[in-house]
């Protein structure tokens, strides 16, 4: 078979589960994350050695050490997804809920009931858990899914995908439930995102470059989550000891993800007092600094920045620094170089916290906390499938909930319409 006719039969096989798994119990659904759960314990060796092929491969062809990282299953990481599957389980179901009832002048109820999407394709990099954290949470939402990992994970995906596979048989669901894309050639994406016929929805999670391919030739709707550049605001009246902690949190807890501060917007009155201690902070943790006249006026050892600092997305330590007049600036700043991601504003005055959230156009707007708290797990869904920034059909972290979509329904007595 040709890799687009894999593709399609695939697919076909997709619509197929997903419109049995939308009458599937809640009851069934957490039987089959469980059993997956099980079988990852059970074959915990097994994952090692195929993903130890991946590995080797990835020595050979001279990925970086992070990437590396990235692709290792360790103990621990099987422990994650195991854990990942049984916090899935406890969640919710949202499928089949009711919204509230609406009564008509003349006497017709309406509501909305939610329900799956139907068929989604994930296109994503290097991690292998993701493959298991996805297959949960649309398995969850009542979601068939299509998985196209990385070329580096082959093995490990494989490997995971016949466990899963072993899992929802067991369970009675399914079995083209979960399917992992059998090749490794890019021509498999093209033709995955080309399935408009069986496929409702295509999740790119990696770099930039990518989701915008995926996003230029998909014909089929994507959630967009180009990039993080994440801003945060220390305003006249932060508490300065606060907004010292939350920044620091914010760039160097961990500098490679998307929900990391890249931009510091300071206010001109608490610049002084609050950049040369921030700085020494920062300096101790390796943070290069690249500031606007002011904030070198401020700090002779930042560089300084140019204009294509303010869109950056370095996932490294670096952060760019501005000092602005006001909060008009500050919002003004965010609103032409923000990417829809995370902002933040640090302050003790009660009215611009407020008018900070109401302005700043981001998928999550914090006040006097870390920017790293974007995060599905720590917003309370449980887990997450990825961050739209866009706003269509959710904003923000996607958990099982943002998985589904809603139908009206009406319920009448005899009513026609005139």
């Amino acid at each position: 078979m040709t890799i687009e006719s894999t593709i399609t039969t695939m697919a076909k096989a997709a619509r197929e589960a997903a419109n049995k798994l939308a009458r599937v119990s809640s009851e069934q659904k957490n039987a089959a994350l469980f059993a997956i759960a099980d079988g990852l314990e059970e074959e915990a060796d097994f994952i090692k050695a195929e993903n130890q092929k991946d590995l080797s491969r990835a020595e050979e062809m001279g990925l970086s050490g992070a990437m590396i990282d990235r692709l290792t299953i360790k103990d621990e990481t099987i422990h994650a997804m195991v854990n990942g599957l049984k916090e899935v389980a406890q969640l919710n179901d949202p499928v089949g809920t009711m919204g509230p009832t609406r009564i008509r002048p003349n006497g017709l109820q309406i509501a909305r009931m939610r329900i799956p999407l139907g068929v989604i394709g994930i296109i994503y990099e290097s991690r292998p858990n993701v493959t298991v954290d996805a297959a949960g949470l649309c398995l969850k939402a009542g979601n068939a899914v299509i998985l196209r990992g990385g070329s580096e994970a082959f093995y490990s995906n494989q490997a995971l995908a016949a466990i899963i596979r072993r899992g929802l048989e067991n369970s009675g669901l399914p079995d083209k439930s979960v399917q992992v894309v059998p090749v490794r050639e890019r021509e498999a994406v093209y033709a995955l995102i080309n399935q408009e016929a069986f496929i409702d929805l295509i999740i790119p999670r990696g770099g930039e470059g990518l989701i915008r391919s995926v996003v230029e030739n998909s014909k089929i709707p994507v959630l967009k989550h180009y990039k993080g550049v994440c801003h945060i605001y220390v305003d006249v009246d932060a508490d300065l000891a606060m907004a010292q902690n939350i920044c620091f949190n914010a760039k160097v807890q961990r500098p490679g993800v998307c929900n990391a501060m890249e931009t510091m917007l300071v206010h001109r009155s608490v610049a002084e007092a609050f950049l040369v201690d921030m700085a020494g902070r920062f300096g101790e943790a390796g943070v290069e600094l690249r500031g606007c006249a002011e904030t070198c006026r401020i700090l002779p050892a930042a560089k300084k920045a140019q204009e294509s600092d303010w869109p950056a997305e370095y996932l490294d330590l670096i952060l760019a620094v501005k000092v602005v007049k006001d909060m008009d600036e500050a919002l003004a700043h965010i609103a032409e170089y923000s990417s829809n991601h995370s902002e933040a504003i640090v302050t003790g005055n009660y009215e611009r916290a407020k008018r900070f959230v109401r302005e700043a156009d981001s998928s999550v707007v914090l006040v006097n906390a870390s920017t790293r708290f974007n995060d599905g797990g720590q917003l309370g869904l449980g887990a997450e499938i990825g961050i739209s920034t866009s706003k269509l059909h959710a904003f923000g972290p996607m958990g099982v909930e943002e998985l589904t979509t809603t139908k009206f329904v009406v319920q009448g007595n005899g009513q026609i319409r005139e």
